[in-house]
């Protein structure tokens, strides 16, 4: 299995290496690909150092899937060029996600819908691969009519150039800075850019790629924030079902699905965070209530890593499923 990883050198790139290595992912031949200016650099995967090549070298030698990490413009501009070459591009960048034709993909829940014919599929936003996860096996049982959801996102979410200025903040150092504000001892309610709405698009996208992925027509409200932390995003999800329901049914149903770990004893102090997420492929659950403000109302606490299961890993379970049901 040839595989090309794009954006090799970024924070999701690298930990797309990491979990095809850690999974054991069928890799004969490795592509990393990345920008210009990484040129010469190298990666080590499975003990064996691979020389960094241009996009144009990959395409040419016609992997059998292509990871995509690298930004929305270079998705747009090359994963056709990888599809007409025959290769199944992976992308996580949003560039594809809402486009009607191409598959939004996280396997545990829509991944039966992919075929042969798939050759862009995309990688869901980081946020809304966790929501979803979590959200999906409560809404097959007591349908979600309206979602709220704030999230507290780890600055990995924006890069490793803001990761830099936060650690440069703890250090007191002065350099390059990825906000106009301080990222340590801060909240920033600003992830990616302002629409003329108010909304960021980050916001937009946790309104519009949870109903494509779940096929449903939820109203979603959002609010997205940056925190101070490096190991996953974090979101307090407020949801109103159509259908009664037990509390110690939710925690069942959340507790016996694929990929969820419950995480949900006031008692014992236990509830997810990202200290504790970071490094690992589930998504965790935890904060568990009633919301008697509204009929039917439930809040949830859900942590993800966002590098992992946010992007990495969900990418490469997308792969996985696609070998396993021989459609490349």
């Amino acid at each position: 299995m040839k595989i090309a990883v794009v954006g090799a050198t970024g924070m999701v790139g690298k930990t797309m290496l990491q979990v095809l290595e850690e999974r054991n992912f069928p890799v004969t031949e490795l592509i990393p690909v990345a920008s210009e200016k990484s040129k010469g650099k190298t990666v080590t995967f499975n003990n064996k150092t691979y020389e960094i090549t241009d996009i144009q070298s990959a395409i040419n030698q016609k992997p059998d899937i292509a990871l995509f990490s690298a930004g929305g413009d270079t998705s747009l501009q090359y994963a056709p060029l990888f599809a007409q070459a025959g290769t199944t591009v992976i992308d996580n960048s949003s560039a594809w996600r809402m486009k009607e034709d191409i598959p939004l993909v996280v396997p545990e829940i829509n991944a039966s819908g992919l075929s042969k014919a798939h050759k862009i599929i995309a990688n869901p936003n980081c946020s809304t691969i966790q929501l979803v996860m979590a959200l999906y096996p409560l809404h097959k049982k007591y349908n979600i009519e309206r979602i709220i959801v704030s999230t507290y996102q780890s600055i990995t979410g924006t890069g490793k150039k803001a990761v830099v200025q936060m650690e440069n903040e703890r250090n007191g150092i002065k350099g390059e800075q990825a906000y106009p504000y301080p990222i340590d001892k801060n909240c920033i309610p600003h992830c990616d850019v302002f629409l003329d709405s108010g909304y960021t698009k980050e916001e937009i996208k946790l309104m519009t790629e949870p109903n494509k992925i779940m096929n449903t027509n939820i109203n979603i409200s959002a609010t997205a924030v940056r925190v101070p932390v490096v190991g996953g995003h974090s979101e307090s999800v407020n949801v109103q079902f159509s259908n009664n329901f037990e509390l110690n049914e939710v925690r069942k149903l959340l507790a016996d699905s694929p990929g969820i770990v419950l995480q949900d004893n006031p008692d014992t102090l236990t509830y997810p965070m990202p200290r504790y997420a970071e490094g690992k492929d589930d998504v965790f659950v935890g904060r568990i209530r009633k919301d008697d403000t509204v009929e039917n109302g439930l809040n949830l606490w859900i942590v993800a890593d966002n590098l992992r299961k946010g992007a990495a890993t969900n990418a490469v379970q997308i792969a996985e499923y696609l070998i396993n049901k021989k459609l490349i």
